[in-house]
C-alpha cells in the first residue's frame, strides 16, 4: 500500500544531515520552476492588478442586493475553507445578521454568519469575533441538528482558531461524516491531528483528501504535512502549485505567505522578502506576511526596517507570536526598555484571548521560559502537553526544562522535536539549537558540534537573538577530536557547556 504521506510530485525523503540531496522523483530542475513560480506568478500577479485599464472588469452587481459580489466571493471562499477578504466578510456578516432577524429559524443562515466571524477573528486577531461566532454556530446546530455540515465544519476552524485541538478533532470529524466528500472537513481534521501530534492520523487524512481534492487549498494543506515531515523539495512544489492555481487575490497571498516562511525556513531570505512583498500586494491586511517580511529584513541584518515592518503587522491587535519576535528583535539590539514592554503587551494580549477561548499557553511558556520565570514556563508547558502532545510544545517545553536546570529530561523532548522517527520530522534551525545547547550542558559534544552546525546550516539567521549565541556555542566546543587522538583524552570533561 502507498504511504498516504507521499506528495502527487514527489516523493523524496529528509535531505541526509550531511546535506546531500537524495534524488527526488520529481526532476530537481523542475522544482525550482516551480519554485521560482511562487515568486515570480505571484510578483507579476500583483503588478498586473495594480495596472490601470488591465483589472477584469467588475462583476455586476445582483439586482436590488446591493455590494452581492463582495459578499458571494466571501462566502464562496468560506465553503471552499480558503482565505477570504476583510471586505467581503464585513458584507457578509452585515448580510446575514439581517437575515437572522429576519428569519430567525434560518439554521444555514446562522451557519453562514458564524463561519464569517470565525475567518474575520482569525484574519484580524480580535478575539470578540469568536465568542460571537460560537453562539450562531451552537444556534445554527439547535436548528437543524441532523448532519449539519456547515455548522460542524465551522466549529471545527473555530476550535483550531483557538488551539482547542481535541475539540477541533472532535468536530472536524462530525463534519466528515455529514458531508464526506467535503476538503474543507478534511483539511480541519488535519489541522487538529497535527496540533493534538497524531501524525499517523495525520497521514491517513491526508491521503483521503487528495483522493477527493486537487484544488490549490488542497495543495497548500500538502505542503504543510510535507514541511512538518522535512521533505522541503515536494513542500515548495505543492504550495508553488497552488499559487500558480489559486484565483482570488486574498487565497493566492496567503498561499505566497506560507512560500515565504519556508523560504525563510531554509535561509533563502531573498526569496522570502520577494514572496512576502508579493503576498502585501495582493492583499495589504495580510499581517502574516508583513510579520513574516519583518522576520526575514531582521536576518538581512535590516533591522530597522523589520521594528517598522512589526509595527505594521501588529496593528492594532498584535498578535502574542508576532509581540514576542519584536521583542527578541529589540533585545538584540540592547533596547532593554523596549523589549521588556513587548514583552509585557504579549502577557496582556494572551490574557485577552484567554477570555475569549483562546489558548496562548505555548507562545506564553516561550515567554518565560527566555525571558521571566523558567520554572512557570515548565509549569504552564507541562500542562500544554498533556493537552496537544505536538512537536512544538515537545520543542518549548524541552527548552524550558533546561532554562529550569532539568538537562537529563530536556533531552528527551528537544529530541522527540527534532528526530523524525519520534514524529519531529521538521527542519527548524531553532528546534536544532535548542537540542544542540541541551546536549553540550549534558556534555555530549559531538551531538551539540551536529546539531548547532545544523541549525547554523538550515538557516544563518534564524534569530536576531539565538543566532548569534548559538555560533558562539559552536566555536566554545572547538574542533572534533581526530580518531587517532591518544587514549584517555575525557572530551566531555573539557568542555564547558555555554549557560543560556
Amino acid at each position: 500500500m502507498d504511504n498516504p504521506l507521499r506528495s502527487p510530485v514527489a516523493s523524496s525523503p529528509p535531505e541526509p544531515a550531511c546535506g546531500r540531496r537524495r534524488r527526488s522523483r520529481r526532476p530537481r530542475r523542475l522544482v525550482r520552476v516551480l519554485v521560482a513560480l511562487v515568486v515570480l506568478g505571484g510578483a507579476l500577479g500583483a503588478v498586473w492588478l495594480a495596472l490601470p485599464g488591465q483589472r477584469r472588469p467588475a462583476r455586476p452587481t445582483a439586482p436590488g442586493v446591493p455590494g452581492a459580489p463582495g459578499k458571494e466571493v466571501a462566502l464562496r471562499a468560506l465553503t471552499a475553507g480558503v482565505p477570504a477578504a476583510l471586505s467581503g466578510l464585513s458584507e457578509l456578516i452585515a448580510d446575514r445578521q439581517r437575515r437572522v432577524r429576519a428569519a430567525p429559524r434560518d439554521a444555514r443562515a446562522w451557519a453562514e454568519l458564524g463561519s464569517a466571524y470565525v475567518e474575520r477573528g482569525r484574519r484580524t486577531a480580535d478575539p470578540a469575533d469568536f465568542p460571537a461566532a460560537d453562539r450562531a454556530l451552537r444556534t445554527s446546530l439547535r436548528l437543524g441538528p441532523e448532519r449539519n455540515a456547515d455548522a460542524s465544519t465551522a466549529l471545527a476552524a473555530l476550535a483550531v482558531a483557538r488551539r482547542d485541538f481535541p475539540a477541533a478533532r472532535t468536530w472536524a470529524e462530525a463534519a466528515v461524516k455529514a458531508a464526506p466528500r467535503r476538503g474543507t472537513a478534511y483539511a480541519l481534521l488535519i489541522e487538529a491531528c497535527t496540533g493534538l501530534g497524531d501524525h499517523k492520523a495525520v497521514g491517513r487524512t491526508l491521503d483521503r483528501l487528495l483522493k477527493l481534492d486537487h484544488s490549490p487549498a488542497a495543495r497548500a494543506r500538502a505542503a504543510a504535512v510535507y514541511r512538518d515531515r522535512g521533505w522541503r523539495e515536494d513542500a515548495e512544489a505543492q504550495v508553488a502549485d497552488a499559487v500558480a492555481s489559486a484565483t482570488a487575490p486574498a487565497e493566492r497571498a496567503a498561499y505566497l505567505e506560507q512560500a515565504g516562511q519556508y523560504a525563510w525556513e531554509r535561509g533563502a531570505l531573498d526569496d522570502a522578502l520577494r514572496c512576502f512583498g508579493a503576498a502585501l500586494r495582493l492583499d495589504p491586511a495580510l499581517r502574516d506576511a508583513e510579520a513574516g517580511r519583518a522576520r526575514t529584513l531582521a536576518s538581512l541584518g535590516r533591522t530597522e526596517e523589520a521594528v517598522r515592518a512589526y509595527g505594521r503587522a501588529l496593528g492594532p491587535r498584535p498578535r502574542p507570536e508576532h509581540l514576542l519576535e519584536l521583542g527578541e528583535l529589540y533585545e538584540s539590539l540592547g533596547r532593554e526598555e523596549q523589549a521588556e514592554d513587548a514583552y509585557e503587551r504579549v502577557r496582556e494580549r494572551a490574557g485577552q484571548d484567554a477570555a475569549a477561548g483562546v489558548d496562548d499557553e505555548l507562545v506564553l511558556g516561550r515567554l518565560e521560559a527566555d525571558h521571566g520565570d523558567a520554572e512557570s514556563a515548565v509549569g504552564r508547558l507541562r500542562a500544554e502537553w498533556r493537552l496537544r502532545p505536538a512537536t512544538e510544545v515537545a520543542d518549548a517545553l524541552g527548552w524550558a526544562l533546561h532554562r529550569d536546570g532539568y538537562d537529563e529530561e530536556a533531552l528527551e523532548f528537544v529530541t522527540a522535536a527534532t528526530d523524525p522517527t519520534k514524529g519531529g520530522g521538521v527542519r527548524n534551525a531553532l528546534y536544532e539549537f535548542h537540542r544542540g545547547i541541551v546536549e553540550g550542558g549534558l556534555g555530549m559534544s559531538g551531538a551539540a558540534r551536529r546539531h548547532l552546525e545544523q541549525a547554523l546550516r538550515t538557516a544563518p539567521s534564524f534569530s536576531p537573538l539565538w543566532a548569534p549565541d548559538a555560533a558562539e556555542a559552536l566555536d566554545e566546543l572547538g574542533e572534533p577530536v581526530p580518531a587517532d587522538a591518544p587514549a584517555g583524552v575525557d572530551v566531555a570533561a573539557e568542555f564547558t557547556a555555554p549557560s543560556f
